[in-house]
């Protein structure tokens, strides 16, 4: 990864899976905008408060993708890592704009604002990544 990017930030919404065709047949790709806010301590109320942050378009494929749209939704935190990608974009007036975009190797549920887990039993996909140690 040249541009790697790792940060935590909360869901504006809930992932949007998507199946495109590309030049290698289908594929997945989730689609979430992330904030990744800024805190400090208000030296006056000694209260942690949002100071900054900033927005970011963040996409996953494969298998991650629909574990990510089934999994998560809005207001999730979560850990993003990935590489940052820029390109030229149009505005709504038509002005030429910058837009820097995430892709990420992997999308993390944060355990901050979680009440339950409950575990699947492991699937065919699972098992197959798993080492052999014997």
């Amino acid at each position: 990864m040249q541009n790697l990017f790792i940060g935590k930030g909360n869901l504006a919404s809930s992932p949007e899976l998507k199946i495109l065709n590309g030049r290698n047949g289908e594929f997945q790709v989730a689609t979430m905008r992330v904030m990744f806010a800024r805190y400090s301590r208000n030296k006056e109320t000694n209260e942690v408060e949002q100071t900054g942050g900033f927005w970011r378009e963040v996409e996953i494929y494969g298998y991650k993708a629909a574990d990510v749209a089934k999994h998560l939704r809005k207001g999730s935190r979560v850990l993003v890592i990935g590489e940052e990608h820029d390109y030229t974009g149009t505005d709504d007036a038509g002005n030429e704009v910058q837009v820097i975009k995430i892709v990420a190797e992997d999308v993390a549920l944060q355990l901050t604002r979680i009440e339950k887990i409950t575990f699947a039993a492991p699937s065919a996909r699972q098992t197959q990544q798993e080492p052999d140690y014997s």
